[in-house]
């Protein structure tokens, strides 16, 4: 069985996706973007404030089933320049705490409304 997780507080599905899907006692949260849920506007800023707006969406995803990014065993990092990694890292690092979920991190040709980061993740109850 698989139950959709939405809420108002991260970036609408903007195609045939949820924001998330709970099975098993896993959360599947979709790829996220850095777009503020406030206003539906794409953030502008370095890669550090991109990554922060991609992981705070995903910890609000998270956090509208009663988790949070403590519970995250596995995440993915789609980067458009992997010259950006290293600023990347900095701020993602501030977000989980030892041990860290395990991660891959990819550099890819584009990404959705042509953003420079997208963040996936897996969260365990």
């Amino acid at each position: 069985m698989k139950t959709p997780i939405s809420t108002s507080s991260a970036p609408a599905a903007i195609g045939p996706y949820s924001q998330a899907i709970e099975a098993n006692g896993f959360v599947f949260v979709s790829g996220q973007i850095p777009i503020n849920p406030a206003t539906g506007e794409l953030v502008e800023g370095t890669i550090g404030e991109l990554t922060n707006r991609c992981l705070t969406n995903a910890g609000n995803i998270l956090s509208a089933v009663g988790l949070s990014l403590a519970n995250v065993v596995k995440t993915t990092v789609f980067l458009a320049d992997m010259n950006d990694f290293a600023e990347m890292n900095a701020e993602y690092a501030k977000f989980f705490s030892s041990p860290a979920p395990a991660r891959s991190a990819v550099a890819v040709k584009t990404l959705p409304k042509g953003v420079r980061i997208e963040i996936e993740c897996i969260a365990t109850r």
